[in-house]
C-alpha cells in the first residue's frame, strides 16, 4: 500500500475490507492470485512476477479509490465468502458496514419487547435447519472450525441451550448471544423473515402462529410481517413498515410488446388475467418473482419457455427478443438498452433485469391498496425489480410527450405527470430521460453513470 491512509466515516469500508482480502487470499498460490482478485472485482495492476503473495495482494488493493469502487469490492467479496463458510467469518463485519444505512430501522427497545413477545413460540420444527439459518447471518464457529465440536463456540451453545434443552435460553438471551440486538436492522429484519419463513419450519400453521406473535408487537411500533410470495409452496412473510407498497411481491409481468395488449382480471384475488388482444406478441413471466428479478432469472424462464437447452443460445435469443420490442420510432430507448448490456457484460446475469415494454406489473399489494384497475393503463418503457422489493421505472420522454407538431401540449404533459404520481402512490421510482440525452457515447455514458447510482444507492453493487 502507498502510505496510510487516514481512518475517517468515508474510509471505514475500505479500512475493514483490506486487511480481511489480505487474509483470506494470502494462503493462496501465487499464481492463482490474479483470478481471485478479478473474482472479487479489484482493480488491475501490473502482474510483476518478482513480487510476493502479499505485494500483490496490496498493489491491487492499493488501486482502490472511489467510494462507490469500494463498496463494489466490499459487496462482490460477501458474494464470493459468504458467511458461514470456512474462514468466512469477517463477512459479518463487511456486510454491516454494507447495510448499516438500509431501512426500515428497527431500534433495540423493538427487539427486545419481540423477543420477550416469542418467548413460548415455537422458535423452528427443524432443529439443524434452524442453526444453519443462523450460522448464515452470524458467527457461531470460532474461525469456522466445525470439523470437530467445540463446547466454547455460539453453535455448540445453542445445539446445548436452544436445541436440546429449549428452557435453558430466552430468546432475548438467544438474540443477545448472537449480537441481534445491537446488529444492522437489514440482519435483524432478515433474521425475522427466516424464523418465519418455511425452512426450519416447514409448517404452514407454525409459520402463522409465529407471525401472529410477532405482529402483536411490530405493528404497535409500526411494522407488520406481511405475507408477500411463496417458497417451496409455503408462504413468504416480508418484514415491512406498512403503507410502503413498495414491499409487497409481484407476481405477473406483462411485457415486451409494442402493441398494447388488452387485459382484463377476472380475477384479482386469484391473480387471474385474460389477454384479449395480441396475446401472440407479448410475453407474460407467470412465474413466482422473489424479493427481485434478475437477467438470470428471466433466462432461465425464457430458456424453458422456449426449450432451449443452450445457454448461450438462450441469452441472445431473450436479448435479441426483447429487443424487437422497442419501438425502431424510438432510437433513445434502444440505447438505453444496449447501453445497460454494454457496460455491465459479465456482470448482467447477477444484476436485476432491464425489463422493457411493461404493460402490466401485477403486485397483489398494490391491487389491495389502489384497486384492480390501478395499473391497467400503466405503461412502462423500462421496469426493474431491485432487492428490499424496490420497483425503479425509466421513462424516455420524446417530443411527443410535450408537444404536438412542435406545439407545447399542456393536456399531454398533464397526463403525463398524472401518470408519474400514480406509479409514486403505487410505490414507484421514476426517471424521466430526455430523448435528446440518450445520443451516441455520450449518451451511453450517462445512461452507465445513472445505473451505477442507482444500483450504489440500494445496495446492488
Amino acid at each position: 500500500m502507498q502510505g496510510k491512509r487516514p481512518h475517517t466515516p468515508q474510509n471505514q469500508l475500505l479500512n475493514e475490507l483490506c486487511p480481511i482480502v489480505e487474509e483470506k487470499l494470502q494462503p493462496h498460490r501465487r499464481v492463482d492470485l490474479p483470478a481471485l482478485c478479478d473474482e472479487i472485482g479489484l482493480p488491475d495492476a501490473p502482474d510483476d512476477e518478482e513480487l510476493t503473495k502479499a505485494q500483490y495482494i496490496k498493489s491491487r488493493l492499493a488501486k482502490l479509490g472511489r467510494e462507490d469502487e469500494v463498496r463494489s469490492v466490499a459487496a462482490k467479496y460477501v458474494t464470493c465468502y459468504p458467511l458461514g463458510g470456512y474462514g468466512n467469518d469477517r463477512t459479518y463485519d463487511l456486510e454491516e458496514l454494507l447495510w448499516e444505512a438500509r431501512e426500515p430501522v428497527v431500534s433495540p427497545r423493538v427487539r427486545r419487547e419481540l423477543a420477550a413477545c416469542l418467548d413460548g413460540v415455537e422458535l423452528f420444527t427443524e432443529p439443524e435447519a434452524f442453526v444453519e439459518l443462523l450460522a448464515r447471518r452470524f458467527v457461531l464457529d470460532a474461525n469456522s472450525i466445525i470439523f470437530f465440536e467445540d463446547r466454547n463456540s455460539l453453535r455448540w451453545n445453542i445445539q446445548q441451550h436452544v436445541v436440546r434443552n429449549p428452557e435453558d435460553w430466552s430468546v432475548a438471551e438467544l438474540w443477545h448471544q448472537l449480537g441481534a440486538l445491537q446488529c444492522s436492522s437489514e440482519r435483524f429484519r432478515q433474521l425475522i423473515e427466516a424464523l418465519a419463513g418455511p425452512e426450519a419450519r416447514p409448517d404452514e400453521a407454525s409459520q402463522r402462529a409465529f407471525v401472529t406473535a410477532a405482529n402483536s408487537v411490530l405493528t404497535a411500533h409500526g411494522f407488520e410481517l406481511v405475507e408477500s410470495g411463496e417458497v417451496d409452496g409455503y408462504p413468504w412473510f416480508s418484514f415491512i413498515r406498512p403503507g410502503d407498497p413498495s414491499r409487497g411481491r409481484p407476481k405477473n409481468l406483462i411485457f415486451a410488446s409494442s402493441a398494447k395488449p388488452d387485459l382484463r382480471f377476472l380475477d384479482a384475488v386469484d391473480n387471474d388475467i385474460e389477454i384479449v388482444t395480441h396475446a401472440d406478441k407479448v410475453l407474460v413471466f407467470d412465474e413466482p418473482i422473489g424479493d427481485t428479478l434478475r437477467w438470470r432469472d428471466l433466462q432461465s424462464w425464457w430458456a424453458r419457455r422456449e426449450s432451449i437447452d443452450d445457454p448461450d443460445r438462450a441469452k441472445r435469443s431473450l436479448y435479441q427478443r426483447l429487443l424487437a420490442s422497442l419501438p425502431k420510432s424510438s432510437p433513445p430507448q434502444r440505447l438505453l438498452f444496449r447501453a445497460f448490456f454494454e457496460h455491465y457484460r459479465a456482470q448482467v446475469p447477477s444484476l436485476p433485469a432491464l425489463i422493457p415494454e411493461v404493460w402490466l406489473h401485477y403486485d397483489p399489494r398494490t391491487i389491495r391498496q389502489r384497486g384492480k384497475d390501478a395499473l391497467l393503463r400503466q405503461r412502462m418503457d423500462f421496469l426493474m425489480l431491485l432487492p428490499a422489493g424496490v420497483r425503479v421505472v425509466l421513462e424516455v420522454d420524446g417530443q411527443h410527450h410535450y408537444a404536438d407538431d412542435g406545439r407545447p401540449a399542456p393536456k399531454r404533459y398533464a397526463e403525463l405527470v398524472q401518470a408519474d404520481r400514480d406509479l409514486k402512490l403505487c410505490g414507484y421510482d421514476v426517471y424521466r430521460f430526455g430523448a435528446s440525452e440518450l445520443c451516441g457515447e455520450t449518451g451511453k455514458q450517462l445512461v452507465a453513470s445513472f445505473l451505477d447510482d442507482l444500483f450504489r444507492k440500494h445496495s446492488v453493487i
